[in-house]
């Protein structure tokens, strides 16, 4: 899968989108003299910001010199994408997937029901979880920078803040998910939400068969940060099944 984003990534090609409203994009429409229909409280840029980039040097200072190792900033940046944050995520799933009357709460009051676990805090404030079904998969961007609960995921992908994936996924969705292996049958409405600084979106992936056995511990297991953005629909009965 990681070769997979590569791929998107290098090959993908930048697409100058019309401003798209929040929600789901089936007919995004911008205001008036061009103003969003979604307003972030933060600007937006291609080119890191100062911040970023002198970060990015006293990094790169503190490696040459010795005093980080560079293989252990990439390992806790590793633990807070793929660990910590998307762990949480996964008991969120796991517990809905376990306890119906906690899955009516997660859709109708998600902040509610996620704090409920412990989870909550700044990138997390008004959350909305939406459910994959049958019929239809749901897929999340944030059009204009990288919005994203960090409190249920972790620190975004690389891949979710590229100009690439923030454009063509309003644009193509199918298109993108194919390439990230996903192919949907023609009957499965693919619906695009747009994460702002005021709603972060989660999905709720559906349970995948022959799981009744397993308890919300297990369940939580096969729980991907992918199918939590929407990227990734289809997931393992069992853990060793897991790419």
């Amino acid at each position: 899968m990681e070769t997979t984003r590569r791929d998107f990534l290098a090959g993908a090609i930048t697409v100058a989108g019309a401003p798209i409203a929040a929600g789901a994009s089936k007919a995004g429409e911008a205001g008036q003299n061009g103003e969003h229909a979604h307003a972030h409280d933060h600007d937006h840029q291609d080119v890191p910001s100062d911040v970023a980039l002198r970060v990015m040097a006293l990094e790169s200072l503190l490696v040459e010199k010795g005093l980080v190792d560079k293989s252990a900033l990439d390992a806790l940046v590793d633990t807070y994408e793929h660990k910590i944050g998307p762990r949480n995520g996964a008991r969120v799933v796991a517990r809905a997937w376990n306890d119906t009357s906690y899955k009516q709460r997660l859709l109708s009051n998600a902040d509610h029901a996620i704090a409920e676990l412990g989870y909550s805090g700044m990138q997390g404030e008004h959350m909305v979880v939406v459910e994959n079904t049958p019929s239809v998969h749901n897929i999340v961007v944030c059009t204009l920078c990288s919005c994203y609960p960090w409190p249920v995921l972790g620190l975004p992908p690389v891949w979710y803040k590229s100009p690439p994936y923030r454009s063509r996924t309003v644009i193509d969705p199918r298109g993108v998910l194919r390439e990230f292996g996903v192919v949907l049958p023609e009957h499965v409405e693919v619906r695009v939400w747009d994460s702002t600084a005021e709603i972060r979106y989660l999905v709720l992936p559906e349970r995948p068969p022959d799981t009744a056995h397993l308890n919300e511990q297990e369940l939580a297991l096969l729980v991907t940060r992918d199918a939590m953005v929407g990227v990734a629909r289809d997931l393992p009965s069992r853990q060793g099944d897991r790419a």
